[in-house]
């Protein structure tokens, strides 16, 4: 029953678009139907400036980060620890309140890894804004900065399932940057 709760409250927390409601909110904009068209803190600050940006990123990561957190309180069980981070992943990439179509869940999965193996997000954060700053493109970083956190997790000495959930995570921001992922091989990527 409890396990149940702390999926299903992962899901919700994860699901909330602060992409969405921040631009609405402060600029009277929906984000969702200018730049790229994604809810996630690239295309909110291309469209609402850099600060917005930068809050959005943050809110995508406690909402990653919280009910990780709570399940670490009210289970000793890894497995459970990390369902639910994937549970609050998915809520962002498929939100139940926009038709499940969500963002790409970078920093989202950014707020799970903080909590669970923290020195595999603070490597792939360190990848992501040393590649950032050089081209000015937030796909380069994110899926650079993935592959620098599975390498951490799985050389550092940590519980399997925490693992097996970086190298996951990672699996599923490469389907949800399959279009970036084209557009880089074709450089036609945009910059931010």
């Amino acid at each position: 029953m409890i396990a149940a709760f702390l999926v299903a409250l992962g899901y919700l927390a994860g699901s909330v678009p602060f992409g969405v409601l921040m631009t609405r909110w402060l600029k009277g904009v929906d984000v969702r139907s200018a730049g790229s068209g994604n809810i996630g803190a690239t295309n909110v600050a291309r469209v609402a400036g850099k600060k917005l940006g930068v809050l959005v990123l943050l809110l995508d990561a406690l909402k990653g980060a919280l009910p990780v957190l709570i399940s670490l309180h009210w289970s000793s069980e890894n497995w459970l620890h990390a369902t639910v981070g994937l549970a609050a992943f998915l809520g962002h990439v498929f939100p139940i309140w926009l038709r499940f179509r969500g963002g790409k869940g970078v920093a989202t999965a950014l707020g799970v890894l903080a909590v669970l193996v923290p020195d595999s997000a603070l490597a792939g954060a360190g990848v992501y804004v040393l590649l950032f700053a050089l081209f000015r493109v937030s796909s380069i970083g994110s899926l650079a900065g993935g592959i620098c956190a599975v390498a951490v997790a799985m050389l550092r000495e940590r519980p399997i399932e925490y693992r097996i959930l970086t190298a996951l995570l990672f699996v599923l921001v490469l389907y949800t940057h399959r279009a970036n992922i084209q557009r880089l091989l074709k450089k036609t990527e945009r910059s931010v």
